[in-house]
């Protein structure tokens, strides 16, 4: 087998490869790296922006605890505030009195910060006046969920929890402080510092974070988010059993304080929501790659069209040189390499057809009378013997028998005479059925009267078909082979069967004797033969009908031969119909 080599390849396919190789590829490796190496530098670009946001979120939620908490601590240590709240009072008058100069300034820093919505303390003194800021400690107060989630913290230092708003929901952040700085407490004073929705809402709720953000305490659980399908304000609710998307981005930012020790701030955006500008450039990038290949596609294409067609042309001619058709390539004379080519082509033609003409033709003249010569002499030397003068022979001998009345041998030597004459002198190519029925026939009654009662015949032929044209002795072939090969080996009786007929506007001649038959080995293996042309054992007369009718019908020529050891042989031939 011959070794592949790059010259192997067509100039066109070398061309369509250089593209490939030193445009296609390199264009579209180069848009992918660039396209992948400007997501991943967005993508961190914008996690560093996000990251910033989240800083700047948890920073401003901090201040704004850090305004309470530092009025918390101012509160703690007012004297005056425990004055008020310890002291036992025993009017109205009193209580109002006491309310006015040491308590009703307490709401002056509510307008100062805008993160502060009230400020209120709870007192279990039951001469106070439970009104304007001054609120009961009862069961319900102790029974509330920022009564019970600070019972133990709000001793030692100020506490952020969640307290019920106007809605009825957790919702709303308090800082609560247990008021107990001074020892000679005989009262218990919680101070409640209202955070406003707004702190929560102007923080969280950044424009510039694309995603959401949850406040989880130290137990991970949601103390605020702005994903809307969390009930964060109706029940505790875990960050942990919130199902994330895949291709999610989770940024933290972690408190370190007393009041929030290990609180998060966390953010959860999409990495689709993060790489949206450069996902818009895509079609940018994609239009300008196909700018960069369909230009120089087209180039290709028109360049490598031109040198295949050109070179074509040339092939063309060149096969036509085959068949000894020397005729030059029309066209302009252009002056590249293929031009110079074709000017060298038409010169070489127009040399060999002059060569031809002068010398070569010469010599086929001279070698054709040469031969002519030869076959005068076979002819002459076939001649010598006269076929006529067989036949003339044979005629006697024939006559001579009919007035010994042996009219049996009579008719075998004009059955002998017909076969001979139609076998040496070969009249025509197309007879009749009814003439090649006639020598079958012939052949048959001489097989017969060779082999007295061994062979029996019979031969069955449609009326119609008589006259349909069949080429020459091409069933013969088949019934010769059948009382040979079929009938003579048999030890006891045979028989042969010719049927003729029209079936589906064909003719089928069906050719089947009760001979020896043969294996599907051997039937294979003639099968075989017939159709690569060779000759197996004596079948030379069977391949040379085959390839005729083959050469004759073509594909409207159809063969089938069946046979099984012991039963026989059956030939099939089915033909075109000719009248």
């Amino acid at each position: 087998m011959k070794n592949f080599h790059f010259n192997d390849i067509s100039l066109r396919n070398k061309l369509l490869l250089v593209y490939f190789i030193s445009v296609f590829i390199p264009i579209v490796a180069t848009n992918i790296i660039f396209y992948y190496v400007t997501n991943e530098n967005v993508k961190t670009q914008k996690i560093q922006d996000l990251s910033l946001t989240l800083e700047q979120m948890a920073d401003e939620f901090r201040q704004g605890i850090d305004d309470a908490i530092g009025i918390s601590t101012v509160l703690y240590t007012d004297n005056n505030l425990y004055t008020f709240l310890e002291t036992r009072y025993e009017s109205v008058t009193e209580f109002i009195r006491a309310y006015n100069a040491d308590f009703r300034d307490i709401d002056k820093y509510v307008p100062i910060y805008s993160s502060i919505h009230s400020i209120s303390v709870y007192t279990d003194n039951e001469t106070v006046i439970f009104a304007g800021g001054v609120n009961p400690i009862d069961e319900q107060v102790k029974e509330s969920y920022w009564y019970q989630n600070t019972n133990n913290l709000r001793k030692s230092y100020p506490v952020l929890t969640r307290t019920k708003g106007k809605s009825d929901k957790l919702d709303t952040f308090s800082v609560i402080r247990e008021l107990d700085h001074y020892h000679h407490n005989s009262t218990q004073k919680i101070l409640k510092i209202e955070l406003g929705k707004e702190l929560l809402t102007q923080t969280f709720n950044n424009i510039t974070f694309p995603g959401d953000i949850y406040l989880v305490n130290e137990e991970n659980v949601i103390e605020y988010t702005t994903d809307s399908s969390i009930p964060w304000g109706d029940r505790d609710y875990q960050f942990d059993s919130i199902v994330l998307p895949d291709n999610t981005v989770v940024l933290e930012k972690q408190y370190d304080l007393q009041y929030i020790n290990q609180w998060k701030v966390i953010g959860v955006a999409s990495e689709n929501a993060l790489v949206d500008e450069v996902r818009n450039s895509r079609n940018f990038i994609f239009y300008l790659a196909l700018v960069n290949f369909v230009l120089p596609s087209l180039v290709i294409i028109y360049i490598s069209s031109s040198i295949h067609r050109r070179l074509s042309r040339i092939v063309k001619h060149m096969r036509k040189v085959e068949d000894q058709n020397f005729a030059m390539i029309e066209g302009l004379d252009y002056r590249d390499e293929i031009g110079e080519l074709t000017s060298a082509f038409n010169r070489m033609s127009q040399k060999i057809k002059e060569l031809i003409n002068d010398v070569f033709i010469v010599r086929i003249q001279k070698k054709d009378l040469e031969l002519q010569r030869k076959q005068a002499q076979l002819s002459a030397l076939q001649s010598q013997i006269n076929p006529h003068f067989l036949f003339n022979v044979l005629e006697t001998i024939r006559m001579r028998s009919i007035l010994k009345n042996e009219d049996e041998t009579a008719n075998i030597i004009k059955n002998m005479a017909q076969l001979l004459r139609t076998s040496i002198t070969w009249g025509k190519d197309m007879v009749t059925v009814k003439e090649e029925v006639d020598l079958i026939r012939s052949f048959l009654e001489i097989q017969e009267y060779r082999f007295d009662d061994k062979m029996q015949y019979l031969i069955s032929v449609e009326e119609e078909t008589y006259y349909y044209s069949i080429p020459n002795m091409s069933l013969i072939p088949f019934v010769e082979n059948a009382s040979i090969h079929g009938i003579e080996a048999l030890k006891g009786k045979g028989k042969i069967e010719i049927n003729i007929q029209r079936i589906d506007g064909k003719l089928q001649c069906t050719m089947k004797d009760t001979g020896t038959g043969m294996g599907e080995e051997q039937l294979d293996q003639i099968l075989r033969s017939l159709e690569a042309g060779e000759v197996v054992g004596e079948s030379i007369g069977i391949k040379n009908v085959y390839h005729r009718l083959k050469m004759h019908y073509g594909e409207q020529f159809q063969f089938q031969m069946e046979s099984l050891p012991g039963e026989g042989t059956t030939v099939k031939i089915l033909i075109p119909i000719q009248k």
